[in-house]
């Protein structure tokens, strides 16, 4: 890794395409997004801005600008311009603490530790930025929270596929942490090395490193079987994955990272399982589904 400068690109590109180019830079591995907005104001096109430590091959850069473009239902014509700048990496952690903000659902506060969170009853998950997926401001990671708020007793195991930054995982252990319950089993695996490293030190920043078994990898025919698993990954890593998930979850599986063009394709996979009580929340251009193990 480049440790004294960051690759920033920049995408001008139409205002409703915006979070069709999030979706790429994410998809690439970018380090991290911001849309640059200063005057907050409605305006035909933005710049949005993804981070790098590498800059990706041209021919890899198009083929997922153009595919997300595609799945979002627009045309290659509304990029209109990207250019590549170096950025100092003290640069970088100032964009960050500029831009990224708390992100509130109705029983957590995610939050970057610089930032004062006044008194409150939520649970409040501190995050630092980093390289890997999940700041807390994503749809899909929202949806996660919102399923683990409705659903998630403290009583039960939780397996978090995929878990980026750990936020799902630390989540559950925060609310085993509020009451006094038999202490079960919470797991997170992630086929990123460096997203398990994040998790661990996030994990350590909210005093539930002891509650979490991080490692990397993915669920297998030999995981053991968890009250509550939770996919937030991609409807391409979800499909072929839905009957080992399915199998490993006592009770509830909550899947996101799905898009909302994507609904037919894990609805039509369900139905060849034949599951058909399972309900959808939408956020955005996003879905999440749950199912009810054994209803």
């Amino acid at each position: 890794m480049n440790e004294q400068n960051w690759f920033a690109l920049e995408i001008t590109v139409d205002t409703e395409a915006t979070e069709a180019v999030e979706f790429a830079l994410n998809e690439l591995e970018s380090l991290g997004t911001e849309i640059n907005n200063p005057g907050k104001l409605p305006t035909e096109t933005l710049c949005v801005i993804g981070y790098f430590n590498e800059k990706p091959e041209t021919e890899n850069l198009s083929n997922h600008l153009n595919q997300a473009l595609q799945i979002y239902g627009f045309s290659n014509d509304a990029i209109k311009k990207t250019e590549w700048r170096e950025v100092e990496n003290k640069d970088w952690l100032a964009e960050w603490k500029k831009h990224w903000k708390a992100t509130e659902t109705e029983k957590f506060i995610i939050a970057p530790p610089w930032e004062k969170v006044e008194n409150t009853d939520k649970i409040v998950i501190r995050i630092e930025p980093s390289m890997a997926f999940g700041t807390g401001t994503h749809e899909t990671t929202k949806l996660c929270l919102r399923a683990i708020e409705d659903h998630y007793k403290s009583e039960m195991s939780f397996f978090d596929v995929g878990t980026g930054t750990g936020i799902l995982a630390i989540a559950a252990a925060k609310i085993k942490s509020k009451v006094q319950s038999p202490k079960s089993k919470i797991l997170a695996c992630d086929v990123d090395e460096d997203s398990i490293k994040i998790a661990n030190e996030n994990a350590q920043l909210n005093d539930v490193a002891d509650e979490i078994e991080f490692f990397i990898g993915s669920i297998s025919a030999s995981t053991p079987e968890f009250d509550f698993v939770c996919a937030n990954v991609t409807a391409d890593v979800i499909i072929p994955l839905l009957a080992l998930l399915v199998a490993k979850t006592r009770k509830i599986l909550v899947l996101s990272g799905i898009l909302l063009e994507q609904k037919i394709l894990i609805t039509e996979k369900l139905k060849e399982m034949q599951i058909s009580d399972f309900t959808m929340q939408t956020d955005g251009e996003w879905i999440s589904v749950l199912i009810e193990i054994g209803k």
